[in-house]
């Protein structure tokens, strides 16, 4: 009898240890679900911090997005005949240039496709992406024309890029995503009150 009292009473502290790990593990874990918005496993851990599918989605979508307004500005300096219209065209390549390399870095960070599933061989479903059509009127437009067209074309192309921004600010859980979409919105908006501007004089 004794020695069955002694056998439980050694094995009560390795029990509560257990106990104590077990509880500890389930705690973590549904804090960072609940921190997340998102269902368990889609919250991880990368090198630039933890992510979720929203901050996926956001990269996946943003950067064939910019890349279109990429193409749209490399049209500026043989087409455009307004000096502001020219720099402001290569102001938006200079800033989406990077941020697409950032994305993609990202992407590849996390292991995860640059390509959004389902997005494969196009992406017009995207808020403010301009159709082939339209882009191709773009291109063959010059002059005054073409500064009407590309300041038009550029503002719906940029309200499209805030919308993403903005969801991203609301779903995204990694701090250096949630941050370049605080800055696409600010460069964004910006830019749009200038080709506002701008139509209003040309």
């Amino acid at each position: 009898m004794f020695r069955n009292i002694s056998l439980r009473a050694a094995l009560l502290p390795a029990a509560a240890a257990v106990t104590a790990l077990v509880l500890a593990g389930c705690g973590g874990h549904s804090g960072m679900d609940h921190g997340s918005g998102t269902s368990p496993g889609a919250t991880a851990s990368s090198s630039i911090g933890a992510y979720n599918d929203a901050d996926v989605a956001f990269a996946q979508a943003m950067i064939p997005h910019h890349q279109q307004a990429v193409r749209m500005a490399q049209l500026a300096p043989t087409r455009a005949a307004d000096a502001e219209v020219k720099a402001l065209a290569e102001q938006i390549r200079a800033a989406q240039d990077p941020e697409i390399a950032t994305m993609t870095g990202w992407l590849q960070t996390w292991q995860r496709p640059t390509a959004m599933p389902g997005h494969e061989s196009g992406h017009q479903g995207m808020p403010g992406m301009m159709s082939d059509a339209q882009l191709a009127a773009l291109e063959a437009a010059s002059g005054r024309e073409f500064d009407r067209m590309f300041s038009e074309l550029m503002i719906a192309h940029h309200e499209g890029a805030i919308t993403m921004a903005q969801q991203e600010l609301a779903g995204g859980a990694n701090p250096a995503a949630k941050e370049l979409a605080q800055q696409i919105i600010a460069a964004q908006q910006a830019e749009i009150a200038t080709m506002k501007a701008l139509l209003a004089r040309l």
